[in-house]
């Protein structure tokens, strides 16, 4: 898979993350939601932080995790750049690829997002607002809007901790950029020794497997 092809990945990914935000950005309250399935929602929600809503320590997380995200974009594209050059797995190519686009795509709405539109308490957002959007730049929300309920529990009360208690799975709202990051992390995780094979062995390494294999058969 050459670089233009992964490129292209990127670039599908961040245009249809963006057009679902757009749209549910222009398009729905903050808080409402629409049941597509019993087991799945659209529900619009924002978050300051990271992926699936969690939150990072109000405006200087925020403004260092942008920061660590700038930076992080820098070093993905790297290693897609050098897998490329390397002739690396296909596998390997596209996953650095989803997970350059999930990146992308949720650190635009955290730099653009506060600047290009209104906020979305008690009514829709607008684009481009004439009084300006609700945030510096860098400090926009990321918007969230994948809502997969699939059952619930009310654990018994007699249970320790948790008893009483009401637990939803799953309960993190998110978008596509995240679900393109989760996808290639588990390629990378699913399909370790196809992507990477199997490494030479270090000089040494092959000396100490030597030297277990004598002692074992010196107590066989």
């Amino acid at each position: 898979m050459n670089l233009k092809k992964s490129l292209w990945l990127v670039l599908a990914v961040l245009v249809l993350d963006q057009a679902i935000k757009i749209y549910v950005k222009t398009h729905f309250l903050l808080g409402e939601y629409v049941t597509v399935f019993d087991w799945f929602k659209i529900y619009f929600v924002e978050n300051n932080g990271m992926a699936f809503g969690t939150e990072f320590g109000g405006t200087t997380g925020k403004l260092f995790l942008t920061g660590f995200r700038l930076v992080a974009i820098g070093g993905i594209f790297y290693w897609l750049y050098s897998s490329i050059k390397q002739k690396e797995s296909k596998l390997l190519i596209i996953a650095i690829s989803l997970i350059l686009a999930g990146a992308i795509g949720n650190i635009l709405d955290s730099v653009f997002y506060g600047r290009l539109f209104s906020d979305s308490f008690h009514h829709v957002a607008r684009f481009m607002p004439e009084n300006g959007g609700y945030a510096p730049w860098f400090q926009g929300r990321v918007v969230d809007m994948f809502y997969f309920p699939l059952f619930e529990i009310q654990f018994p009360q007699g249970l320790p901790l948790i008893g009483g208690k009401h637990f939803t799975f799953f309960e993190p709202v998110f978008n596509l950029a995240d679900s393109a990051i989760t996808i290639g992390v588990a390629i990378l995780i699913m399909f370790n020794k196809r992507i990477f094979g199997k490494r030479e062995k270090l000089p040494y390494q092959t000396e100490i497997d030597k030297v277990i294999a004598d002692h074992h058969n010196a107590i066989s």
